[in-house]
């Protein structure tokens, strides 16, 4: 069997880089990278992300969430100065291993980070914690305010304990029908 010959290069390795500044990093690695001309000795650069609807003030959003916030992975032929080019990069901490000797990702944990990454399906993202008071701001049940009593992620869906006629109610209500007090 035939094989490219970078196809078999470089293995995976994770760096830690400062929490947020993850595309920062990214952007500036790939910068480094074509000025110290070793396209061929780092060959690629993920920041594991999954898009997830947000709700905030009452709008749904399209984000892209961070999987593992403060993280990157990188595709490289380790060498001093491959390290020393991605160690020294503005916002890397560190690579992740042993004492000071970096550890390759196996290969099957990196495609399972893959595959979850490209996952079709956004799931909702929201801030409401149980127990939190929350004000039904859409729907037959307006201006009533309540306590969250469950939160469904999936389906873009929480249960609110509402007062009807001084008994607790529990109300099924979208994302969107509810607000922070």
């Amino acid at each position: 069997m035939l094989r490219r010959k970078d196809e078999n290069q470089g293995q995976w390795y994770v760096i830690h880089a400062y929490s947020g500044h993850e595309n920062k990093v990214a952007a500036a690695l790939k910068k480094r990278i074509k000025s110290f001309n070793i396209e061929d000795k780092i060959l690629e650069i993920l920041v594991p992300t999954q898009e997830k609807i947000e709700i905030r003030e009452g709008k749904r959003k399209n984000v892209q969430e961070k999987i593992f916030p403060g993280y990157l992975l990188i595709k490289m032929v380790m060498s001093d100065e491959t390290w020393y080019i991605v160690r020294n990069t503005p916002g890397v901490t560190g690579f992740v291993g042993v004492a000071a000797k970096p550890v390759p990702l196996p290969l099957k944990e990196v495609e399972t980070i893959k595959k979850y990454s490209e996952l079709k399906a956004p799931k909702f993202k929201t801030t409401f914690t149980i127990g939190e008071a929350v004000k039904i701001i859409d729907g037959p049940f307006t201006d009533f305010v309540g306590a969250v009593d469950e939160i469904n992620q999936d389906r873009g869906k929480i249960k609110v304990l509402v007062s009807i006629f001084g008994r607790e109610t529990p109300v099924e209500l979208d994302f969107l029908q509810v607000s922070k007090l």
